[in-house]
């Protein structure tokens, strides 16, 4: 771990894993958790582990040139938000990760943060005995030139939203109706690819040691859900 400051100072971090989760609910949840921090800085830190039924979300500013259908006549959701980077597609499967951290805890550094959300899922696939990878001037993580994780945030006074999505076991159908993260010659993959049979229930408590390992502290398991419908 690099951090500026001792694990052991850290405060406890709030684990939620509420399931599957509408999107839109998801993205209210983060927006009122992250208000609620800048307000009160001192709050506790938040990891939100969870799924989304199919959606797709473009990042501030995303072509639309990479969607492979009219946005405006599409089965799926189409959600344009906050976050850096292009298009990507949420479904089942996919093991979504929102932390909600005040990063004057961690380090001030964006690009820092970047490669520590890498980090927590390479430590991941790792634990698989798989070789992950990172590819200069890119942003996610990639198995034998798949695609496995997408990672997109944004920060606001240093409280960081959204997050990383990784390939467990989705369908990745959905990924062929749009040019993924804006990358059309490197093809998406999923851990399901390199271990059948895996699940989102089996890599959660492994992801959740590579995220203590990362970034230290403690994760408490919390029972808070979204208010929003």
């Amino acid at each position: 771990m690099d951090t500026d400051n001792s694990p052991s100072l850290l405060p406890p971090c709030q684990l939620i894993c509420p399931g599957l989760v509408k999107y839109s609910v998801a993205l209210e949840w983060q927006r009122s958790l992250v208000q609620e921090r800048r307000l009160c800085p001192e709050l506790a830190d938040v990891l939100i582990l969870l799924e989304h039924p199919p959606v797709y979300t473009l990042g501030h500013g995303a072509k639309l040139d990479f969607l492979k259908f009219d946005p405006s006549d599409n089965e799926y959701e189409l959600y344009r938000v906050e976050r850096g980077g292009e298009v990507t597609y949420h479904c089942p499967g996919q093991l979504v990760g929102y932390p909600i951290l005040n990063l004057r805890r961690y380090r001030q550094d964006l690009h820092w943060y970047l490669r520590q959300l890498e980090e927590v899922l390479l430590k991941v696939l790792d634990f698989y005995g798989l070789k992950g990878e990172r590819y200069p001037g890119l942003t996610g993580v990639w198995l034998e030139g798949r695609k496995v994780a997408a990672i997109g945030i944004k920060v606001s006074r240093w409280i960081t939203m959204h997050g990383f999505a990784f390939n467990v076991c989705p369908e990745l159908q959905g990924f062929e109706k749009i040019v993924p993260c804006g990358i059309s010659n490197r093809p998406v993959g999923s851990l399901a690819e390199f271990i059948p049979g895996i699940t989102i229930d089996e890599v959660l408590p492994q992801l959740t040691a590579s995220f203590v390992e990362v970034f230290g502290g403690q994760l408490i398991p919390s029972t808070l859900t979204p208010e929003f419908n």
